[in-house]
């Protein structure tokens, strides 16, 4: 290639330099300010506004009213009655009719009774109601803490989709500061015009990946919505927020799986049902054996007025014994102890899976943090490369192609940082939620 005069090289130098960002016009509005929220912001919208929350709110009421249900056969049973009656009495022993006075008749009482022993029927039920209460309680913080895990989940979805919009876009002014530098090597003929043709090419791609990147975050945003209950638009932005160390992320999962077993709610739930099918089981064992109830009552039967009137009471004290019913309470003894078992095995069940979840949530931090760290690594050699390449084009020395594929390599090697963050985030949070910590409101 023959020695370019010193007017052109000096005009080469003046577009290989990137110019600055344009600068809003002297007096113009800023553009208006996005809302910024918070990851603590999600977590309490989550909180007030997820519909998940409210259901397991109103199954807890319900569970405790249906204690109280249980509760009330054991308390004493009192009611009160009142009949009012007017007749007539016509007798008719000929033509014409002849009417007989009216009779008026007021009717007044009064009844009580009350359970004394059935050998834990009663009191069993109860029991068991007071314990499926319970259990409801700590299924209600399960769904709590379900849904604090989904929010941090798709607030950090959407923080590395914002991030990767980010990518996208220091990617496309890459590109376009190619295309002005390679139009101008061609404009003075330096270079081939294939050059710009692949330019072009890689300048439209990006611009590509940017709207995609864009419509990602967008996505995430209304995936967001979705987590905290909400229904709003997305024109907001997420903050950079990030989960801190999580205390003992570094610890073995035998340390950790006590704490686990004590603070998971779905394990505690499940041994809350478990206590009330061994209620339960006590319960229906008593129907084997017989039953005693005391009643009263006060009534009185008068006719108008009251004055003359005359009060009888009655006590009755009942002692009841179903001998045989068809095999009913046996067969209630077995389904219930089928049921204790069919619980016990499910509470094996979920102690194998505590552990699985720390054990793979552990693994998952150690791996994560490892990986931030390579990818930082990888970003920082990606934008050296991509520096050395661009010199080396700029001077002669290095080819379009070469430029193109360390600018690949950046936007690969940037991609890649975003989604280390995020899935150290994400193993963090998953962390959290298998060792059962629920944040403070």
């Amino acid at each position: 290639m023959s020695r370019l005069p010193p007017a052109a090289l000096a005009a080469l130098a003046l577009l290989a330099a990137r110019p600055a960002a344009a600068q809003p016009a002297p007096g113009a509005p800023p553009p208006p300010a996005r809302e910024l929220l918070t990851l603590a912001d999600a977590l309490r919208l989550a909180r007030e506004n997820q519909p998940q929350l409210r259901q397991a709110r109103a199954g807890t009421l319900a569970a405790a009213a249906r204690a109280a249900e249980a509760r009330a056969p054991l308390l004493p049973q009192v009611g009160a009655s009142a009949a009012y009656t007017r007749s007539t009495t016509n007798v008719r022993s000929g033509y014409p009719a002849l009417s007989a006075p009216r009779d008026e008749t007021l009717s007044l009482g009064a009844s009580a009774s009350q359970l004394l022993w059935d050998f834990g029927q009663t009191s069993g039920r109860w029991s068991a109601a007071r314990a499926g209460a319970e259990a409801q309680r700590w299924s209600e913080r399960a769904a709590l803490l379900q849904a604090i895990q989904g929010a941090r989940s798709a607030f950090f979805a959407a923080r590395a989709a914002r991030d990767l919009v980010k990518v996208a876009r220091e990617t496309l002014s890459n590109q376009e500061a190619h295309l002005r530098q390679i139009q101008g090597f061609v404009d003075v003929g330096r270079n081939p015009a294939i050059d710009l043709a692949q330019v072009r090419t890689d300048r439209a791609n990006a611009e590509v990946q940017l709207i995609n990147a864009e419509n990602g975050y967008d996505t995430a945003r209304a995936q967001l919505n979705l987590a905290m209950g909400l229904e709003r638009s997305t024109d907001y932005d997420v903050a950079d927020d990030t989960l801190p160390p999580v205390d003992g992320e570094d610890a073995t999962t035998d340390q950790l799986l006590p704490e686990a077993l004590r603070a998971r709610p779905d394990v505690a739930a499940l041994e809350l049902q478990r206590t009330a099918q061994e209620a339960t089981l006590a319960a229906v064992q008593g129907g084997y054996l017989p039953s005693l109830g005391l009643s009263g009552a006060v009534r009185n039967d008068g006719g108008l007025p009251l004055t003359g009137a005359a009060w009888n009471w009655s006590a009755t004290a009942t002692l009841s014994w179903n001998l045989f019913q068809g095999g009913l309470t046996s067969a209630q003894v077995d389904e219930t102890r089928a049921n204790l078992a069919s619980t016990d095995a499910q509470l094996a069940g979920l102690r194998q899976q505590v552990r699985l979840d720390v054990e793979q949530a552990r693994l998952a931090v150690r791996s994560a943090k490892a990986t931030v760290r390579a990818a930082g690594e990888a970003l920082g050699n990606a934008r050296e490369r991509l520096r050395l390449a661009e010199g080396r084009y700029q001077a002669g020395a290095g080819s379009v192609i070469e430029l193109g594929d360390s600018q690949v390599a950046l936007t690969s090697a940037g991609a890649q940082a975003v989604q280390a963050e995020y899935d150290l985030s994400a193993a963090r949070a998953q962390l959290l939620r298998a060792l059962g910590r629920v944040p403070a409101p």
